[in-house]
């Protein structure tokens, strides 16, 4: 019975997001899924239903409905993203302070698409010599689909603070190069472009982003050129400073999990690549809240009560566990979609929102019953954002347009 209410809900959702359009979702009796138990879905029914929620995913970008392992992790600055950007108005939701650098915030303003990646670490290669440690990463992004347009990348890597023995601080350099060609022998270095570099202060626990954004956009063309990305934290000489000092200045830049003994900080503190990309539909997320906040400001048309029957805007919450959406989808649990409903009469008041064709066609009609009246439809639609894992458990954050009816009229 689970089964067959979220079968109905996938039929809902798509009512919501498709429009319900007439022809695209045909009549099935519903008296089949009554609580009685003594109808059962006919096979045709449920292979059109499993078809039906393909769709759907499909127009969230996705092949086939994600299955993410127990052990995905969904990376807290992506969290903070959502709850930055987002249409939530929850006053009790912390909203953090973006972290990223100026740099990328500007690009990053045209993207309605966020991704995240950690990096491949079978394949890293770490060495740690005396004033320096480097690390190179292989990021793969073979999931970012071939139309969507990188405008920014950002590389995070965490760093702890450091003292010195007399409490005093130092200060640490870290170069972001982007490896053109790996070392052809173990003796040898990679043939590297420095992209960022960045002087840091030891004192300060925090994370530190670095523009990779035209490496990354050139890995989205052309995929056999991504050999990965070299980190190189420069140490400063310790010509005084104990061992233990030493290494832990080695360690305070998170970039390597053999350089650190926690395992459960490591999964939040490890590097991460960010994409900014833009699949050509819609606005970014980062202007998705100020446009629905510009919905809401508009003015409401007065309703008398004996208009009630008329088109209106009426409540309707859609929630992803009814589906078992919520097995992939992050944030948010739900949202209030709202939906259109009521009545279209001759002659259409000013309140009704109509078109001039919506008042001709319901002049004709009351002429014509053979003319149908106008429709009850939404006027105006607003986005949402989504956080989810796709099926290659890659965190993204998406924004996707005419998700909420703000407004309703006749048409």
């Amino acid at each position: 019975m689970v089964a067959v209410v979220r079968a109905l809900m996938v039929l809902l959702l798509g009512q919501v997001l498709l429009g319900g359009a007439a022809g695209l979702i045909p009549e099935i009796d519903r008296r089949k899924y009554s609580d009685s138990g003594r109808h059962t879905p006919e096979r045709s029914d449920i292979n059109f239903l499993k078809e039906f929620e393909l769709r759907l995913l499909n127009m969230f970008g996705l092949k086939r409905r994600p299955t993410p392992s127990k052990s995905a992790v969904v990376p807290q600055y992506m969290l903070d993203l959502y709850y930055m950007h987002s249409e939530n108005d929850d006053p009790n939701i912390r909203r953090p302070r973006s972290t990223m650098g100026k740099h990328v915030e500007r690009a990053a303003s045209r993207a309605n698409t966020i991704r995240s990646f950690h990096h491949e670490e079978a394949l890293e290669a770490l060495s740690s010599l005396k004033g320096k440690t480097t690390q190179q990463f292989f990021f793969n992004l073979t999931s970012v689909p071939a139309e969507e347009l990188i405008t920014a990348a950002e590389l995070r890597i965490f760093r702890d603070q450091v003292l010195g023995d007399a409490g005093a601080s130092g200060f640490h350099r870290i170069n972001i190069h982007e490896v053109f060609r790996p070392a052809l022998a173990p003796s040898t270095e990679p043939l590297t472009r420095l992209l960022d570099t960045r002087l840091v202060q030891d004192s300060h626990t925090c994370w530190e982003s670095f523009d990779v954004g035209s490496a990354v956009a050139r890995w989205a063309r052309e995929s056999q050129h991504n050999h990965g990305l070299l980190v190189e934290v420069l140490h400063p000489e310790e010509s005084e400073g104990s061992e233990e000092v030493e290494r832990n200045r080695r360690r305070h830049v998170r970039v390597s999990r053999s350089l650190h003994t926690d395992e459960d900080t490591w999964v939040q503190a490890r590097p991460l690549l960010v994409t900014y990309s833009h699949d050509g539909q819609g606005s970014a997320v980062l202007n998705s809240n100020r446009e629905k906040r510009q919905a809401r400001q508009k003015p409401k048309q007065r309703r008398k009560q004996h208009q009630r029957p008329n088109c209106r805007r009426h409540a309707l919450y859609v929630d992803f566990s009814d589906v078992g959406w919520n097995e992939w989808i992050v944030a948010p649990p739900g949202y209030h979609a709202f939906y259109c409903h009521g009545e279209c009469p001759f002659p259409l008041s000013d309140h009704l929102n109509s078109t001039n064709h919506a008042i001709v066609q319901t002049l004709v009609n009351s002429v014509n019953s053979n003319i149908p009246r106008a429709c009850c439809v939404p006027s105006e639609l607003s986005p949402i954002s989504l956080l989810y894992l796709d099926e290659y458990e890659k965190v993204i954050l998406k924004n996707y347009q005419d998700m909420v009816v703000e407004g309703c009229g006749c048409r």
